[in-house]
């Protein structure tokens, strides 16, 4: 049986924050946590990927160091923030069930209909 993993649009938010709010060092993170709850090969390349990403272009921001005007980090950054929204917002939580109704999901009988013709 695969494991679900159900998250609300207020998680999902939360996390794209925490990814864009540490201007993309901490984009592995929610990866992570979805990689070590579900346990899925998807998401440890998902882990990867971000990982490898962060591995590089954070050396290679202080090694090249001329300046701020580097377009090619800069669009890189933003592309790989972008995916990482798109991911946690559609792509990588599953989308949430509705509760049954009942008490423990057993489910409640319907209300008796009255006989139109008795009135």
């Amino acid at each position: 049986m695969e494991k679900r993993l159900e998250a609300g649009w207020w998680q999902r938010i939360a996390w794209v924050v925490l990814a864009w709010g540490s201007c993309g060092v901490l984009m592995w993170v929610p990866f992570l946590y979805v990689a070590i709850r579900r346990g899925r090969v998807s998401d440890w390349g998902a882990v990867a990927s971000f990982a490898l990403y962060e591995c590089v272009t954070l050396p290679l921001i202080a090694v090249r160091g001329s300046g701020d005007d580097d377009p090619f980090l800069g669009l890189a950054l933003i592309v790989s923030m972008l995916v990482a929204a798109v991911l946690l917002l559609f792509g990588v939580f599953d989308r949430t069930t509705p509760k049954q109704p009942g008490y423990m999901g057993i489910p409640t009988p319907a209300p008796a209909q009255q006989n139109p013709y008795l009135r």
